[in-house]
């Protein structure tokens, strides 16, 4: 009988943020790599593009022409997920398996700048906290409207996650109910917070500083981390160090300490494999309920598939939709490899060696 190694031995980890398992294998890193390679776009993209329905001054696929807009540009998903129509119901208490209720909602677009060819990483720090910007307004327009109880703002990076137009943008669902993942998420941390009289993510952000060991970026009031649970390969969580609640809460100083690990930490995706990395990353925050969450700390996931290069991807199949979560590399290690990543882009290093030549 062996010791417990927690970087060489199987493992599960706990996550208290929805109340579930992960199970780590850490021998398995090791396995040779015989399956699906995805196909990489490397093609560079023009500033602009006629047929895109992003850019500026072009018709979307509804008719609709877009502004000659000069920052970030917001408009209702042209093919919304939800309606905003109020639907008369009355829930059958009859039936024990077939319940349904009406889900009212609004979906909108956000295009994070006219340029069709810059993603996050490549923006300047002042385009990203007006991005910032937008998505404060969002919030706080979308939820002061009475039925909206929850706005999440996302981004779906990459051909690989399903994004179906090149053109950097992001999207916000908002939404009447509390979505699943949100809603464990919310009862975790009202848990914790009414037992401890503070946040979750408080002290874990502090347990994680004391280790150091998951770690990537840290600034005066933000820090971006590989969660102890984290699933995915390269899976990162952006903490506030102040304990607030939603985005409007962000004073002048942590606006730019947000934009600027923002770019710090796609840029460092982009590094790892020389590759526009694709993720699919959104923001956790308070519910729009009119009531107050003192529970809520404000903090953003960043999922992203690739495990070994630009072209391979981790799948969830199998045991992972039967069963549980698994990851192979270890969070610590996904960390450490992420933590020595240049916060300059590759590309920019490119030009520089061109320039020099």
């Amino acid at each position: 009988m062996k010791n417990f190694d927690i970087n060489e031995d199987p493992h599960r980890r706990y996550n208290p943020l929805i109340n579930e398992w992960v199970l780590v294998s850490p021998h398995r890193a090791k396995r040779p790599w015989q399956g699906q390679n995805e196909t990489v776009a490397t093609e560079a993209l023009p500033k602009y593009d006629s047929t895109c329905y992003l850019c500026p001054g072009n018709v979307r696929a509804n008719g609709v022409s877009n502004p000659d807009y000069k920052d970030s540009f917001v408009f209702e998903n042209d093919f919304a997920a939800m309606k905003q129509d109020e639907i008369i119901f009355e829930e059958d208490i009859k039936h024990t398996f077939f319940k349904a209720q009406p889900e009212r909602g609004i979906s909108r677009v956000v295009c994070f700048s006219p340029r069709h060819d810059l993603t996050l990483p490549e923006m300047s720090i002042n385009e990203i906290e007006n991005i910032i910007k937008t998505w404060q307004k969002e919030y706080t327009d979308l939820g002061n409207i009475k039925y909206i109880n929850h706005v999440q703002i996302f981004e779906n990076k990459g051909s690989v996650m399903g994004c179906s137009n090149p053109h950097p943008h992001g999207q916000i669902w908002a939404q009447s109910s509390l979505p699943t993942q949100v809603e464990k998420t919310h009862n975790s941390l009202k848990a914790y917070y009414d037992k401890n009289q503070k946040t979750l993510l408080s002290d874990y952000l502090q347990a994680e500083l004391r280790s150091g060991e998951r770690i990537v970026i840290e600034n005066d009031h933000f820090v971006a981390l590989v969660p102890f649970w984290a699933i995915w390969p390269y899976e990162t969580m952006i903490i506030s160090k102040r304990s607030f609640g939603k985005i409007t809460d962000l004073t002048e100083e942590e606006t730019l300490a947000y934009a600027t690990i923002l770019k710090e930490l796609t840029t460092k995706y982009d590094n790892l494999f020389n590759t526009s990395f694709p993720y699919s990353s959104g923001i956790h925050q308070a519910p729009t309920d009119g009531f107050e969450h003192p529970e809520w700390h404000f903090h953003m996931h960043f999922y992203p598939p690739l495990l070994r290069s630009a072209s391979v991807k981790k799948f969830m199949v199998g045991y992972e939709m039967l069963g549980e979560s698994q990851r192979d590399i270890t969070p610590e290690k996904s960390a450490e490899i992420l933590r020595e990543l240049s916060t300059v882009h590759y590309k920019n290093k490119e030009k520089s060696r061109f320039e020099e030549a």
